[in-house]
């Protein structure tokens, strides 16, 4: 621990503590220590940062808190986690059933998972105030409905029957988040709770939490790899790294006069570079004129179209060889069905044009043969690889189907190239999904879009859920793809830096349309439209006018 950290820094009178705490896992016969004796405290209305780059033990120290770890394949060697004097690890499930979600609450990284496909949003959420708060129907559905405006979800009231796959993934998060809220519990632990969120709705959110805190003198763990939005909301830091917390200290201090070498190389970790200058005269690989993806909304007994969302209303696009198109814009806006629609998944209209020829027309049967020169690298790689298969079979399958006359050895051989053109070492291509980290796993499914020679590529996300230095390297993979093929890419996404980072123009997004497009240079440094200045503004702590609807 940094020389630096001195014990004025830790809270007088903790509400939670945790002391020289250890987790172990138990796997054929092996024992790994995945955290080794890490000690923290926390008191009310303070907000502690624990950072560090995935694997470094952070969201295994916040589960241990609650004891949801999977026991008995996982045990604390030692250590305590003391809860307003009371020993949780000591007590059984009984006791622990009266402090989860109840006086402690948790904001789990991934929604999808954690949310049950089953049931509604209103079920969902209003099942936590009736078991732990007796509330009624009634009484419940108007908590439900004011906490989701609380959280920043547009119409609450039409939200209330729809279930976790009809929301976007912000719109995911934002749920989670109001039912962690819902108890006003005394402790919440957030575990990236901001990672699926824009930009705006993430200064949104963060201002949430804050006001929370004042309101309510709640304290809150918070987990992340995003070193921007700790600056913007905690009083202390706590950096991990291999189980081990190796710097702690005030927010102020850490990032003005970091100590340990890991703490600094976290610093410094962030997407650097701009994409090499656009080239007017590229060929055209993708274009779409008026495209639109209206979707029905049916009511009454016989489901009539009564209205339509408008996801996609009447947007212009032309990709060229060898550049990046870059879309951003709130969750919701329409970034992921724009994709989507060109690269023909869902039906839409208007005339949309591959490499000069017109695709609109065609069925999805008929467009089979050009998937090979059209493919997607989606947001979650753990979500978009198969468990069951290995790193080989999901990288050789597209080629299974388009390059049959390939024989074993040539399909394998193409693999291999493939896996070293992304940077990873090919003898591990007999291994599993889940034996990959994040940012491999990424690496494994750009592999499998590009072992097919593609012309365009949409990635959807592709950075969003990895450490910041891992997305650094992921940047400078994609550039040098991009480069050595003349790759046209439409990147989306709500991270303003990567985007700068890639993208040689830029379209702005907005409730389905187009509200400001440009260079990357122009939308950046000289953008035009408040709506636009917000989003900069939120990204890189720049004042901006006000916008209805996006916080400052």
């Amino acid at each position: 621990m940094s020389p630096l950290t001195a014990a004025t820094t830790t809270p007088r009178d903790p509400l939670l503590s945790v002391e020289n705490l250890s987790v172990a896992f138990h796997q054929g016969g092996k024992t790994q220590i995945a955290v080794d004796d890490i000690s923290f405290s926390i008191g009310k209305g303070e907000t502690l940062a624990l950072v560090g780059e995935s694997g470094s033990g952070k969201s295994v120290s916040a589960l241990s808190i609650l004891k949801l770890l999977p026991y008995p394949s996982a045990s604390h060697p030692g250590g305590a986690v003391m809860f307003d004097g009371e020993n949780l690890i000591d007590d059984d499930e009984r006791d622990l059933r009266k402090v989860r979600g109840n006086r402690i609450s948790m904001i789990f990284q991934e929604p999808m998972s954690s949310l049950n496909p089953l049931h509604t949003i209103e079920r969902q959420i209003g099942e936590i105030l009736k078991i732990h708060r007796g509330l009624r129907d009634e009484a419940a559905r108007e908590r439900t409905l004011e906490l989701m405006r609380q959280v920043g979800i547009r119409d609450p009231e039409k939200r209330l029957g729809a279930y976790p796959h009809q929301l976007s993934g912000g719109q995911r998060q934002r749920v989670m988040i109001a039912m962690a809220l819902a108890n006003e519990p005394d402790l919440l632990i957030a575990d990236e709770p901001t990672t699926a969120l824009d930009v705006t709705v993430q200064a949104q959110i963060l201002e949430l939490l804050k006001n929370l805190q004042a309101e309510r003198r709640m304290a809150m763990l918070f987990i992340t790899h995003d070193l921007g939005i700790v600056r913007k909301i905690a009083d202390r830091v706590c950096v991990m790294y291999q189980g081990k917390i190796v710097e702690e200290g005030p927010t102020e201090r850490i990032f003005a006069d970091p100590q340990h070498a890991y703490t600094k190389h976290l610093l410094a970790a962030e997407p650097k570079g701009r994409p090499p200058a656009a080239n007017a005269n590229a060929p055209v690989v993708m274009e779409a004129d008026n495209l639109k993806v209206w979707f029905p909304i049916k009511t009454g007994f016989f489901r009539r179209t009564t209205d339509h969302v408008k996801a996609v209303d009447g947007i212009d696009i032309t990709v060229r060889a060898g550049q990046t198109v870059g879309v951003v814009g709130e969750s919701g806006s329409g970034k992921t069905t724009l994709g989507l629609a060109l690269c023909r998944m869902i039906s839409s209209e208007g005339e949309i044009r591959f490499e000069g020829e017109r695709i609109d027309e065609r069925s999805f049967k008929a467009m089979k043969p050009l998937r090979e020169k059209l493919q997607i690298v989606f947001q979650d790689p753990y979500g978009s690889l198969s468990p069951r298969m290995s790193i080989a079979d999901i990288v050789a399958e597209g080629l299974a189907i388009h390059e049959k006359r390939l024989t074993p050895a040539e399909r394998d051989a193409r693999v291999v190239a493939a896996l070293n053109e992304v940077g990873l070492d090919p003898s591990t291509r007999f291994r599993f999904p889940h034996e990959f980290s994040g940012g491999q796993r990424q690496r494994v499914a750009i592999a499998r879009a590009m072992v097919l020679n593609p012309r365009f590529v949409m990635l959807d996300e592709p950075t969003s859920a990895l450490d910041m230095s891992v997305q650094a390297q992921v940047v400078d993979l994609l550039r040098d793809l991009q480069k050595k093929h003349d790759l046209a890419y439409l990147f989306i996404s709500h991270d303003l830096k990567v985007v700068r980072a890639l993208a040689n123009e830029v379209i702005v997004m907005r409730n389905g349309v187009v509200v400001e497009r440009g260079p990357a240079e122009q939308i950046f440094d000289r953008p035009k439209t408040d709506y636009t200045k917000a989003l900069m503004a939120a990204a890189f702590d720049i004042a901006a006018v006000p916008v209805e609807g996006v916080s400052q």
